[in-house]
C-alpha cells in the first residue's frame, strides 16, 4: 500500500476490480480475488477513521486559534480603552483612543471571519473527498453485488 490513504485504497480496490479477469462467456461478471479485495477493505477501515480525527483536529486547531486571537484582540481593546482613560483627560485623545481601539476591534474581526471561513472551507473540502470516497466505494460494492447476485441467478 502507498502513503495516499483512503482515496488511494479505493484507487487500488478499483484497479482490482477493472483488471479482474471476465467469467468464461460472461463478459459483465469478473473473477476477483477476494482476500485483496478484502484486505483493501480492511485497510480502508483501518485508516478512515484516523483520517477523518485528523480532519476534526485541525477543524478543532484551527477553532483554537480563532478563540485565542479574539481573545487577544479583546485583551487588547482592553487595555487600549484602559490606558486611553488613564493617560487623557481631553476629549479629543479619548475619542482618538476610541476610534483605534473599534479599528481594531474590527481588524480582529476580520482575521476571525477570515480564519473561520479558511477552516470552514478546508473541512468542507475533506468532507467532500471522503464523500466521494463513500460514493465510489459504494458504487464499487453495489455493482460487485449485482455481478455476485446475477452469477448466483445464473448458477441455479
Amino acid at each position: 500500500m502507498d502513503d495516499t490513504g483512503v482515496l488511494g485504497l479505493l484507487e487500488e480496490l478499483s484497479i482490482l476490480l477493472e483488471d479482474s479477469k471476465p467469467v468464461f462467456g460472461k463478459n459483465n461478471l469478473r473473477q476477483v480475488e477476494i482476500a485483496t479485495a478484502l484486505e483493501i477493505i480492511d485497510e480502508i477501515r483501518d485508516i478512515f477513521p484516523s483520517e477523518f480525527a485528523q480532519a476534526r483536529q485541525i477543524v478543532r486547531e484551527r477553532q483554537a486559534l480563532l478563540d485565542d486571537a479574539e481573545a487577544e484582540a479583546n485583551r487588547m481593546i482592553d487595555d487600549a480603552r484602559s490606558q486611553a482613560m488613564t493617560i487623557a483627560s481631553e476629549m479629543e485623545i479619548v475619542r482618538i483612543s476610541q476610534q483605534q481601539a473599534d479599528a481594531i476591534m474590527a481588524d480582529a474581526r476580520e482575521l476571525e471571519r477570515q480564519t473561520r471561513a479558511g477552516a470552514e472551507d478546508y473541512a468542507d473540502e475533506v468532507f467532500g473527498h471522503v464523500e466521494q470516497s463513500l460514493d465510489t466505494l459504494l458504487a464499487n460494492v453495489r455493482r460487485c453485488r449485482d455481478r455476485l447476485n446475477a452469477n448466483s441467478i445464473n448458477v441455479r
